[in-house]
């Protein structure tokens, strides 16, 4: 009777703190804007407006160092704060960069004073009580193929991921419906990142930021910049400027120019001697 009383006493009191733990946890920020605040944020303008489109596909083309991934880490954030079983993926070319993003979503979650208990916390991963999480994935078919059903899919340094890796991850927003951001800084007129932004259509809110826009970069720092880098690689950190890389035997112009339509395609078939 009495190793029962203890078990009751014992349970009682593990669901008194649990309940007193959760009203003592601070309130889940009710939007982007307001989480950015409660973290000690202050956003630039185009901040403000990219946390608050409601469009499905976001295209961030950035210089270096002007906010891009803190807009991604807000999102991430906040969606698996506010929305019970979601899935958020974090993709970038290397397992570096993809934890570098997430880890602004780790900060931010513990600034905010864990408003909602954590179940997994790890290098790489976070996942609530509530059965959301975010995942941060480096850019390999292998390591994101199993995943589906994605609620947020953010692609960082997206001008340096493979269009096949690209075009593999694409089809886990199918069932869910989820939302897609794309940023990065230019790298070449090629890829799908280049390709999206030049031809990707209205479906997609483009927001363009150069270093110059940015207030917490000096202009001297720029102007240094400018004098010691060559020109192409300044158009293209400091400028989101789509400029042809050093080395590049043919221009992005000389390959356009090369392709007709007005010429019949030579078919090979499987008979050498059939053309």
């Amino acid at each position: 009777m009495a190793s029962a009383r203890r078990t009751v006493l014992k349970r009682v009191n593990r669901l008194a703190s649990q309940s007193e733990a959760a009203h003592s946890r601070p309130p889940v920020p009710t939007g982007p804007l307001e989480l950015a605040e409660l973290v000690g944020l202050q956003l630039d303008h185009w901040q403000q407006q990219a946390l608050t489109s409601r469009a499905a596909q976001l295209l961030l083309n950035c210089a270096r160092q002007t906010g891009k991934s803190t807009v991604a880490a807000l999102l991430a954030t906040h969606k698996a704060l506010t929305v019970a079983g979601s899935l958020t993926l974090i993709v970038g070319p290397s397992e570096r960069q993809a934890r570098e993003c997430f880890q602004k979503c780790a900060r931010f979650y513990k600034d905010l004073g864990y408003p909602v208990p954590a179940d997994s916390d790890r290098k790489l991963g976070l996942e609530l009580s509530t059965g959301s999480r975010i995942e941060a994935l480096p850019g390999s078919e292998k390591t994101v193929r199993g995943f589906s059903a994605v609620d947020l899919l953010i692609i960082d340094e997206a001008a340096r991921v493979s269009s096949e890796l690209y075009y593999s991850v694409r089809p886990m927003l199918a069932v869910s419906g989820g939302r897609l951001l794309m940023m990065s800084t230019p790298y070449g007129r090629r890829g799908a990142f280049y390709q999206e932004w030049e031809d990707g259509g209205p479906q997609w809110e483009r927001f363009e930021v150069l270093a110059s826009e940015c207030p917490r970069i000096p202009p001297e720092f720029l102007e240094a910049e400018r004098s010691r880098l060559p020109e192409w690689v300044y158009r293209q950190e400091f400028e989101c400027e789509f400029a042809e890389i050093e080395g590049q035997v043919f221009s992005h112009e000389m390959i356009q120019r090369a392709v007709s339509t007005e010429v019949e395609p030579i078919v090979f078939t499987s008979d050498a001697e059939e053309w």
